[in-house]
């Protein structure tokens, strides 16, 4: 092995923060965009880990929603801001499903950004009214193949995870999804509690509360594991739909062509924010999980997500109103 001088050394040990300055990165307060509006899972996570990856970054980190158009207007404005590391995204599962159903964006989802990490997941729950003659996954499936007319679905909105999760049960289940949609989770799991619709798929968030008050019964959860709120309901996968999984879920992202040793810095910071014991209890208590992926394994979850997404869609005749 070829001896190092020490001066040698201390240039290889140097040499990252030198190409960071050089970079000048950051040199101002970095823009969170959050394409929804203010209250929301994404809201949430975005404000959670603002204020420690400013801590990291050595500047500030501003949340500024920009809603609308499911979450294309504020991607678009990330995709079109200079790509330096100083604009950044953090989308919900929209990203992935918004190529299959929207037209005429100007701009290309697939090539507009460079993925940085996953922040969270948020397990979503089938969950039926407590007077709902189901108490297992399997006798639901046998109501939704026999009952006359079907079982209505109400979802929070057409094309959201919510629609997308039931629709594709519904397919792996081999039964017809009659969908309601609503505008939002809220008002769908009001009308499942009144008895007006008979499923929904829910966040744990809007429905764990009424699942332990006994109103509402969890039937199986979408995750790849059991939510630790809910040790005792089964994922859909071990219910005997192997590979079945469909959560929401956000995302960081950088405008395509940001230089690497700036995505890795920003990767770098969101990391250190999702390992704070303060974020990682909060995002819990919501019913959601921290993830913290690797650069290049998100990049890879993205594009198999939109490759899914976009099959899905076009198999269930999904559309937006």
């Amino acid at each position: 092995m070829p001896c190092l001088t020490r001066r040698a050394t201390l240039a290889g040990l140097l040499a990252p923060p030198a190409i960071a300055r050089a970079q000048g990165f950051p040199a101002r307060p970095v823009r969170m965009v959050v394409p929804y509006p203010p209250g929301g899972g994404a809201d949430t996570a975005a404000r959670l880990i603002a204020e420690p990856m400013a801590a990291m970054l050595g500047q500030p980190v501003v949340v500024e929603n920009r809603g609308g158009a499911s979450g294309s207007i504020g991607a678009g404005v990330v995709a079109q801001a200079p790509a330096d590391g100083h604009t950044i995204l953090l989308d919900a599962g929209a990203h992935v499903v918004n190529p299959a159903i929207l037209r005429g964006l100007p701009f290309d989802y697939a090539t507009a950004f460079a993925p940085i990490t996953q922040v969270t997941v948020w397990p979503q729950l089938l969950v039926v009214n407590t007077e709902f003659p189901a108490r297992t996954l399997a006798e639901f499936v046998q109501q939704a193949k026999t009952r006359q007319g079907g079982l209505s679905f109400g979802s929070s909105g057409n094309a959201t995870s919510s629609h997308l999760a039931g629709a594709l049960f519904a397919q792996a289940a081999g039964f017809e999804l009659v969908h309601v949609p609503y505008r939002g989770g809220g008002p769908a799991v009001q009308d499942l509690l009144a008895g007006n619709i008979h499923w929904h798929m829910a966040t744990v968030a809007s429905s764990l509360g009424h699942i332990q008050a006994g109103r509402l019964r969890a039937l199986g959860t979408t995750h790849t594991a059991r939510v630790p709120a809910l040790p005792e309901v089964p994922t859909i996968a071990e219910s005997g739909y192997p590979g079945y999984t469909l959560n929401e879920w956000n995302g960081l992202y950088a405008p395509s062509g940001t230089p690497e040793a700036t995505l890795d810095r920003l990767h770098a910071a969101a990391l250190h924010a999702l390992a704070q014991e303060t974020v990682k209890s909060r995002i819990e208590t919501l019913g959601a999980l921290t993830v913290g992926s690797p650069r290049a394994a998100f990049a890879r979850f993205v594009a198999e997500g939109r490759e899914r997404m976009a099959r899905l869609v076009a198999e269930a005749k999904i559309t937006v109103d």
